[in-house]
């Protein structure tokens, strides 16, 4: 049963989605296992740049069944428009699976995530405004829009009804906004049904038939393990779980199907959003790293927070998930620097703590604490394999991965498909 979970180390935003296209053409399902379309991967195949948000990267290798899983949410006018898009550029989707138990992101999901955000004015969290945190607390409220609603207008008609009996009260009376009519939202809603149709299917039943004929499965999970809803720096995190255990859940997998767990790490440190960030930088460190590395997110359109590598998360990400395996991304982005700083650890309160903090308040008062090691100038985009790579690229790889607490399987050093380096089969 080779099912394997493929996941962010880091705030996400690590190059999951080359990872993910690096590892499509081996395997026979890609699947998204939670988030919605707050989650983009940039996929570059030859001199094309494909910008993903919702569908698994999977889509875009040939051989490859794309599944969107249970755990995750979705919004029926961008995943069109995203199979439009792709089909536009001769990209064949018909093989796309969408769970019927996935939850719908509704037009009232979306005016409840950009009023509520803008109304917390600086305690704000920094969601993207996409409805993916009100989606998530409809599901869990048992209130929420499932794919399957879309084939029965009678319970349909039912749930809208039974969200926005609360939500209307809370925008009118709250947020002074217009109340929400059921039928606009309901017809809405059915307009969707006959063009997702040909997609929707029981995903759990495909995912664990697959598994039993001993297709490769690959889970690949969007944001990163320091986003997760529980294992997060909480409250500045998404809504879901991309941690190793979402793919369980999200996917509807036991545990004991799962044999590698690869956590991508990105050679340095980025966040988009509000939240604490030892590492960041606000000199011109920052701004190169910014620039060089093109940090700006493909679903929200801004631009990064950088910062130094930081190892203290790495091993929190190895902890947490399980970890088998690390792909160290855009390695590249790093030449030029005469001396690369790493934290190795942090200060808090005078102390020296070389694993993450369990309390929100102490994590955001860590200073770094780094350790120099030596820069390379070499252009190592061309670089075939590890004995390729500069001798202080190869001692900076290695540093990371002892810290880490996991092998460094595969090396990013270019947007190319091809621009990997791989030490160790993931498969």
């Amino acid at each position: 049963m080779p099912a394997l979970v493929l996941l962010g180390a880091q705030w996400g935003d690590e190059g999951k989605g080359k990872a993910t296209d690096l590892l499509g053409g081996s395997v026979d399902y890609v699947v998204r296992y939670q988030g919605g379309n707050n989650a983009g991967h940039t996929v570059v195949v030859g001199d094309q740049k494909y910008a993903l948000h919702l569908l698994p990267s999977g889509i875009l290798s040939p051989g490859c069944t794309p599944v969107i899983g249970n755990g995750v949410v979705v919004d029926p006018s961008v995943l069109l428009s995203e199979l439009s898009g792709l089909n536009e550029r001769g990209v064949d989707t018909s093989k796309l699976l969408i769970s019927g138990n996935a939850h719908i992101i509704t037009p009232y999901n979306v005016t409840v995530d950009k009023v509520t955000e803008r109304f917390l004015g600086k305690r704000k969290i920094g969601t993207t405004g996409r409805g993916i945190g009100p989606t998530y607390a409809d599901k869990i409220n048992r209130v929420g829009i499932r794919v399957q609603d879309l084939y029965d207008e009678s319970i349909l008609t039912q749930k809208v009804e039974a969200a926005l009996d609360v939500k209307n009260q809370m925008l009118t009376k709250l947020y002074n906004r217009r109340a929400i009519a059921v039928g606009q939202v309901v017809e809405e809603l059915l307009g969707y049904a006959d063009k997702l149709a040909p997609y929707v299917a029981d995903t759990v039943l495909v995912l664990n038939e697959a598994l039993e004929q001993d297709k490769v499965v690959l889970f690949e999970g969007g944001q990163g393990t320091l986003l997760d809803i529980d294992h997060g720096t909480y409250p500045f995190v998404t809504s879901s779980n991309p941690t190793a255990g979402g793919a369980c859940t999200g996917a509807g997998v036991g545990p004991t199907k799962i044999s590698r767990v690869i956590g991508i790490l990105k050679a340095y440190t980025t966040r988009v959003g509000a939240g604490p960030f030892p590492t960041e930088l606000f000199d011109e460190d920052g701004e190169a790293l910014r620039r060089i590395g093109g940090e700006r997110g493909v679903t929200t359109g801004r631009d990064r927070r950088c910062g130094w590598f930081d190892a203290v998360i790495a091993r929190y990400a190895t902890r947490v998930n399980g970890l088998t395996d690390f792909f160290l991304t855009k390695l590249d982005v790093l030449t030029g620097w005469e001396q690369i700083p790493v934290c190795v650890a942090y200060e808090i309160d005078g102390k020296r703590v070389e694993e993450l903090p369990y309390s929100q308040t102490d994590f955001h008062h860590a200073k770094p604490v780094y350790e120099m090691l030596p820069g390379w100038n070499e252009d190592i985009s061309k670089a075939k394999s590890f004995s390729d790579l500069p001798k202080n690229a190869q001692a900076y790889v290695k540093a990371l991965e002892e810290m880490s607490g996991a092998p460094i399987s595969a090396i990013g050093v270019g947007p190319g498909r091809t621009e990997t380096i791989e030490i160790n089969s993931f498969l």
